[in-house]
């Protein structure tokens, strides 16, 4: 159930039925004066919600500028500091989802007046002194619109992963991992540090297609993708290129690091066995790696030239091993550990 959801008790008492309305969205009511605060307070915590309370305007900003704030607020039209309108402007100005569902109090009733609330970026308002029911009913309407919304980005979070995601594999896919690597080297520029990159293929891979199926196969990509992706740093990044190769970003790696990681990598690939039927297919992979040591000036395409480059003289190796290719291109070497 979403945090926005609200749910209804049905109690008997008497022959007759009690409703309660229970809800987890958290309020924000903002008045200067205690006794409508009181009775806000009250009346809103009977029906469920949990209330958090302000008593000027700019209490109630620092509230909903905070990193978790209540995503519904009451707030009075007149109170020191910041009125009602002008905080409504300030959180609209801001333009951070998920939204913020704002209702004014106010005892201005002329048409000009509602016009201006409404302007300012409050969704709803309310006449003082407000009746019970109609403020539950245009709360109820509130809750709906936060639920909406949250169902909405939601799905466009789904999208957003389908787009950017290998379906079988769930790292970053080509594009993906092309313009994240565009983006670290953009700001290794800026902050002139070093970048490392990796390109890994999985040995002997059409001979586990072609033995024991394509399932198989598939199987042994995510397995192998789950390995690397276990060994890397949380601010690295790992994406499928394409078939069974894998484009590893390694932000802040010189030529040393940089071979260390894919060392560390190929070693924990080397010591993975995939499960399959009967049978256990051992996993190894052949990494050829290189590095913009600082300062930084290089394309995403002479990277990735050069840690193709030793990837081909990996597999023509042997396989199973690991090659570094410096920039700019030179004659590729097999690196024993740096030291």
């Amino acid at each position: 159930m979403s945090a926005l959801a609200t749910a209804t008790d049905h109690q008997q008492a008497g022959g007759a039925t009690v409703q309660r309305e229970t809800s987890h969205t958290r309020i924000l009511i903002a008045d200067d004066s205690v006794v409508s605060r009181h009775i806000l307070d009250a009346t809103l915590r009977g029906w469920g919600y949990e209330v958090t309370a302000a008593c000027d305007g700019e209490q109630a900003w620092r509230l909903l500028d905070s990193a978790d704030p209540p995503r519904l607020a009451i707030l009075d039209w007149m109170m020191p500091g910041m009125t009602g309108p002008e905080v409504c402007r300030m959180v609209r100005n801001r333009r951070q989802e998920p939204y913020t569902y704002i209702i004014l109090l106010t005892s201005r009733n002329q048409k000009e007046d509602i016009v201006e609330g409404l302007d300012s970026g409050a969704d709803d308002y309310l006449i003082k002194p407000f009746d019970q029911h109609e403020l539950k009913v245009r709360l109820r309407a509130g809750v709906r619109i936060l639920e909406l919304q949250h169902q909405l980005l939601t799905a466009r979070e789904t999208l957003r992963e389908q787009a950017t995601r290998d379906y079988l594999t769930q790292v970053w896919n080509r594009s993906a991992i092309l313009d994240l690597l565009r983006r670290e080297i953009a700001r290794s520029e800026r902050e002139q540090s070093a970048l490392g990159l990796i390109m890994a293929d999985i040995d002997f891979f059409k001979t586990i297609n072609d033995t024991l199926g394509h399932l198989a196969g598939d199987v042994v990509l995510q397995e192998a993708a789950r390995t690397m992706a276990a060994s890397l740093r949380p601010y690295d990044s790992i994406g499928r290129y394409g078939g069974e190769e894998f484009l590893i970003v390694l932000p802040n790696c010189n030529r040393e690091q940089t071979w260390k990681q894919a060392e560390r990598i190929r070693l924990n690939l080397n010591a993975t066995s995939v499960a399959i039927e009967t049978r256990s297919v051992s996993v190894s992979a052949s990494l050829g790696c290189t590095s913009a040591d600082h300062p930084v000036s290089s394309s995403p395409e002479e990277m990735i030239r050069a840690a193709d480059q030793a990837l081909y003289q990996a597999k023509r190796s042997g396989r199973n091993c690991t090659i570094y290719q410096p920039l700019p291109l030179s004659a590729p070497s097999r690196v024993s550990p740096l030291l």
